[in-house]
C-alpha cells in the first residue's frame, strides 16, 4: 500500500470521522487545501442503483452557477456552416476530417467534444478511443446537437457532464479550493439537486448512500445525506 505523505497525514487530522453539513464540509475541505497549487474540489456520490440496468445508469449534465475554476477545452466536430458557428461561439478547436484523424492517433488536448448529428456516423467509429476517456458525444448530455453555438457557450460557462461508474459512484469536479465558501457550496447544492432529480423510479432502497468532497491532494470530507431533504 502506498505510504501517505507527511503533509496528507497532517491535514487528515483536521477531518473528524463524521458527516458534516455542506457548509461545514466546504470550510473543512478548504482547511485541508495546503498544496502549492490551486487544488480542484471533487465530489463522490455513492448511489443505491444497479448501473448494469439501462434505466439506472445515471447520466446527466448540470450548469454549475460558478463554473469549475478552469478553462474547459472544447472541440466541435462539424461541417460547414456549423463549424463557423462553433468558432464564433468560442470553441477551442473546430473541424471534421482532420480532427477525426487526430483523435484516432490519440490526440487528447481537450475536455469535451461537441458534434452535429450528421457526423456521428464517422465519430462513432472512434468509440474504443473516445469511450474510455469519457469523450464520446451524447444527445442526453447535449453534446450531440445542431445548436453547436449554444452548447459551446453553456460548457464554457460551467456546464459539466457526469455519469455513474460500474461501482455505482458518480465522480465530478465542483470547483476549486480557492473559491469563496458560498460559491463552492452553491455549486455542490446544484450538483446534488440534479443527481436527486435523476433518481430512477426502479431504484429500490436508499438512493444517495454517501457523499464526500475532497481536494486534489486532500482527504475526503463526508456530507450528511439527510441535509439533502431540506434543499
Amino acid at each position: 500500500m502506498k505510504q501517505k505523505s507527511k503533509r496528507f497525514r497532517a491535514v487528515a487530522t483536521k477531518v473528524e470521522p463524521k458527516n458534516y453539513t455542506i457548509n461545514e464540509a466546504v470550510r473543512k475541505v478548504k482547511e485541508t487545501a495546503t498544496a502549492k497549487f490551486s487544488e480542484a474540489v471533487d465530489i463522490a456520490v455513492r448511489l443505491g442503483v444497479d448501473p448494469k440496468k439501462a434505466d439506472q445508469a445515471i447520466r446527466g449534465t448540470v450548469a454549475l452557477p460558478h463554473g469549475i475554476g478552469k478553462a474547459v477545452r472544447v472541440l466541435v466536430v462539424a461541417k460547414p456552416p456549423k463549424d463557423d458557428e462553433a468558432r464564433e461561439a468560442g470553441a477551442d478547436h473546430v473541424g471534421f476530417q482532420e480532427y477525426l484523424e487526430k483523435l484516432q492517433q490519440g490526440w487528447a488536448d481537450i475536455d469535451v467534444i461537441i458534434a452535429t448529428p450528421d457526423v456521428m456516423g464517422d465519430l462513432g467509429k472512434l468509440g474504443r478511443v473516445l469511450g474510455p476517456r469519457g469523450l464520446m458525444p451524447n444527445p442526453k448530455s447535449g453534446t450531440v446537437t445542431m445548436d453547436v453555438a449554444k452548447a459551446v457557450k453553456e460548457i464554457k460557462a460551467g456546464k459539466i457532464e457526469f455519469r455513474v461508474d460500474k461501482a455505482g459512484i458518480i465522480h465530478a469536479t465542483v470547483g476549486k479550493a480557492n473559491f469563496e465558501p458560498e460559491k463552492l457550496a452553491e455549486n455542490i447544492h446544484s450538483f446534488l439537486n440534479t443527481v436527486i432529480r435523476l433518481k430512477p423510479s426502479t431504484a429500490k432502497g436508499t438512493y444517495v448512500k454517501s457523499i464526500a468532497i475532497s481536494t486534489t491532494m486532500g482527504p475526503g470530507v463526508h456530507i450528511d445525506t439527510h441535509e439533502l431533504a431540506a434543499h
